[in-house]
């Protein structure tokens, strides 16, 4: 490979993504900058200035008139941090509804590029897409801050039960009776969620799946339940765990829960380790045969209604 051959291929890469957004209203009244920056706000955990500016290569100028754009149009607010008080940036409601917005017109434009590509070739292109991003990156360690956290896409929650499944058999030995419960979790809440009450987080790095973690009503009044949550074997010590339940947490917290409650077994120590860490309290234990094994299940619980940790 030569050096022709890379810019050419940006070159080609470039035309194509600049023609998803023909009409240039893909982002509107945003640029596409500001649209990368009002993602990663909505997306990941960067939320303090210099990340950002660090994360997108952005000059530090450029950054600070974005985000005092955003301010003077309701989209973010610059709340004290430890750090600094200036640094930390959070999305309002509004913001939150706009990057939602510019994301379903990203992912209608992208997905009027993939309707000409033949069903046959899609993996194909999704491969070599994975290798391009896999020898450019030069085999790096991941970092934590390049884990993604967001909604879920298409054939993501079928991820979830098949992950599920597949982790569970391989590391407690737990039958399909696990990945039929995981099956009937998801159904219910593909087929029935309230998406202001409930939702779904899944935790990407390099552009694959590697957690998740679900927030849903329980049926005690001003209660959210935790479910499913699961983080890969190859992408465990990122602190993917904590992420995924501080979103839950948080979530939860801003709609207005008091508390959130989970049900996990004796043999997850990991995972009770991490709801440790963030306050929950175990209120029950009994002994009980499921998933082809003896366990003990036990109840969590966490108070939404005092002071954030």
């Amino acid at each position: 490979m030569t050096v022709q051959d890379v810019r050419a291929f940006n070159r080609f890469y470039t035309n194509v993504i600049g023609a998803l957004d023909y009409s240039r209203q893909l982002y509107a009244p945003y640029s596409l900058t500001e649209a990368r920056v009002l993602y990663e706000l909505a997306h990941s955990a960067r939320t303090d200035a210099a990340d950002l500016r660090a994360g997108l290569s952005l000059d530090s100028g450029y950054l600070s008139r974005i985000l005092a754009r955003f301010e003077r149009d309701g989209l973010v607010e610059r709340a004290p941090s430890v750090e600094d008080p200036r640094r930390r940036i959070t999305l309002t409601a509004r913001g939150r509804e706009t990057a939602a917005l510019l994301g379903e017109r990203s992912d209608q434009a992208v997905a009027g590029l993939l309707a000409g590509v033949p069903a046959d070739q899609r993996e194909r292109l999704g491969e070599a897409m994975r290798t391009v991003r896999e020898i450019l990156s030069g085999g790096r360690t991941p970092r934590p801050e390049d884990v993604l956290l967001r909604e879920p896409e298409a054939g993501d929650l079928g991820w979830i039960v098949r992950r599920n499944a597949a982790l569970y058999a391989a590391e407690f030995g737990w039958n399909a009776d696990y990945e039929g419960l995981v099956a009937r979790i998801v159904a219910d809440f593909a087929e029935d969620h309230d998406p202001h009450l409930e939702r779904v987080w899944i935790a990407e790095l390099d552009g694959r799946p590697v957690g998740c973690v679900m927030c849903v009503r329980d049926e005690a009044p001003a209660t959210a339940r935790l479910r499913l949550l699961l983080v890969e074997p190859d992408a465990r010590g990122l602190g993917i765990g904590d992420r995924l339940v501080s979103a839950v947490i948080g979530f939860a917290r801003g709609v207005g829960y008091r508390d959130l409650v989970l049900w996990t077994n004796n043999v997850l120590t990991s995972a009770r380790r991490i709801y440790q860490r963030h306050g929950f309290v175990l209120v029950a234990e009994k002994p009980h045969r499921s998933f082809g094994k003896d366990l003990v299940g036990q109840d969590w619980r966490l108070d939404l209604t005092g002071v954030p940790g």
